[in-house]
């Protein structure tokens, strides 16, 4: 746990320390996020490039602290393949996270054409799912299917669950500290369930992505001093997406007992419950309306709550709560079937967007 730890502490003191200056750098350059538009909810010109001190904090630690066989050596039937993995992994994700770093910047900045952006996630899922082998391979018996995929559907399903991913982190950078916070809890989860598992490359990316968020916090909470931008939701979504496909594709006699039994598809998607309902549903209204499913608009869960007459703290801080309430539920439901676990899990992540509905807010 000691390299977990210092990879955690390395990427915190990193954004800490490197967030005040390009804070400075950002409004010298006027770098920054102007109000006035009816969908922003600051009052004052914000910085929009955090993603770059997220960013590289990631990459800095994540490089620094990489196990190998010295720090690890391989013990027990799955040590040697999971080191080959986590090799493989580590120069495969620093190609995707350079890819859309770039392009994230680059519309936090000048903006960039959605065709572009989408030739840039063709390419990061053409790498995970071809080259670095990624891919999510059978329901692991949710729904009573344990059967493999053929490798059409396996290749398909993972492209979709990345897209879904990393689109649902950067539609709900709508807050401050919201998108930074849920990364927070998703990544500080992974990483627990993955050290427990023995997988300490992965334990470990997650750990540095808690680090970097922990740190931006203390800049991005109410009231903001600099926004993540696409830059950095982009950067949370991939590692969040490759970590959950990992975790599902994660043998379940890894985990220590009175973990063994969960269902690991369930618990990944109960890690990520609120950015995937929040996605869902804004998907599934824009649909009903005609219009694009990546057109902007104030109609997610966070602008909800926000009309109920919270500030962005207590918003933030209710969905936070949220998140923890579909993790506790698919965590307590381990021991059952994995359907009805996830039946359940489902429930509980659907309650609140439906009582947020059911009562008429105070203010519109």
């Amino acid at each position: 746990m000691e390299t977990q730890i210092l990879g955690f502490f390395t990427a915190f003191i990193v954004v800490l320390l490197a967030t005040p200056s390009l804070i400075k750098v950002a409004k010298l350059k006027h770098l920054v996020d102007m109000p006035g538009d009816e969908r922003k909810l600051h009052k004052r010109s914000v910085p929009t490039i955090g993603g770059i001190i997220i960013f590289s904090a990631i990459l800095f630690s994540y490089a620094l602290w990489f196990p190998d066989y010295k720090l690890f050596p391989p013990t027990g039937k799955y040590a040697v393949n999971s080191m080959t993995e986590s090799v493989s992994d580590f120069k495969y994700l620093i190609a995707i996270l350079i890819i859309l770093f770039f392009v994230g910047i680059k519309d936090d900045i000048i903006g960039t054409a959605p065709m572009k952006k989408l030739i840039a996630h063709i390419m990061v899922g053409f790498i995970l799912v071809m080259m670095a082998g990624l891919k999510i391979t059978s329901m692991h018996g949710l729904f009573g299917l344990d059967k493999p995929f053929p490798e059409w559907a396996s290749v398909m399903l993972t492209m979709f669950v990345y897209i879904v991913v990393v689109n649902a982190f950067n539609l709900i950078d709508g807050v401050d500290g919201l998108a930074a916070g849920i990364g927070l809890i998703c990544s500080t989860t992974f990483g627990f369930l993955f050290y427990a598992s023995g997988e300490y490359a992965n334990s470990l990316l997650a750990f540095i992505l808690s680090g970097s968020l922990l740190g931006f916090l203390f800049f991005n909470f109410m009231p903001a001093r600099i926004f993540m931008g696409d830059s950095g939701s982009l950067t949370i979504g991939a590692i969040i997406s490759v970590l959950a496909i990992r975790l599902v594709e994660l043998e379940p006699s890894k985990l220590p007992h009175g973990l063994n039994e969960l269902s690991l598809p369930v618990m990944a998607m109960a890690i990520m419950a609120y950015p995937l309902v929040d996605t869902l549903r804004v998907f599934v209204v824009r649909a009903y309306h005609g219009q694009s499913p990546f057109s902007a608009d104030k109609n997610h869960l966070h602008h909800r709550v926000l009309r109920f007459g919270f500030n962005h703290a207590k918003t933030v801080f209710i969905i936070y709560g949220y998140n923890l309430v579909v993790i506790a539920t698919a965590l307590f439901t381990a021991s059952i079937d994995p359907s009805v676990s996830f039946l359940l899990a489902v429930a509980v992540a659907l309650a609140f967007p439906s009582i947020l509905f059911l009562i008429k807010p105070r203010k519109n």
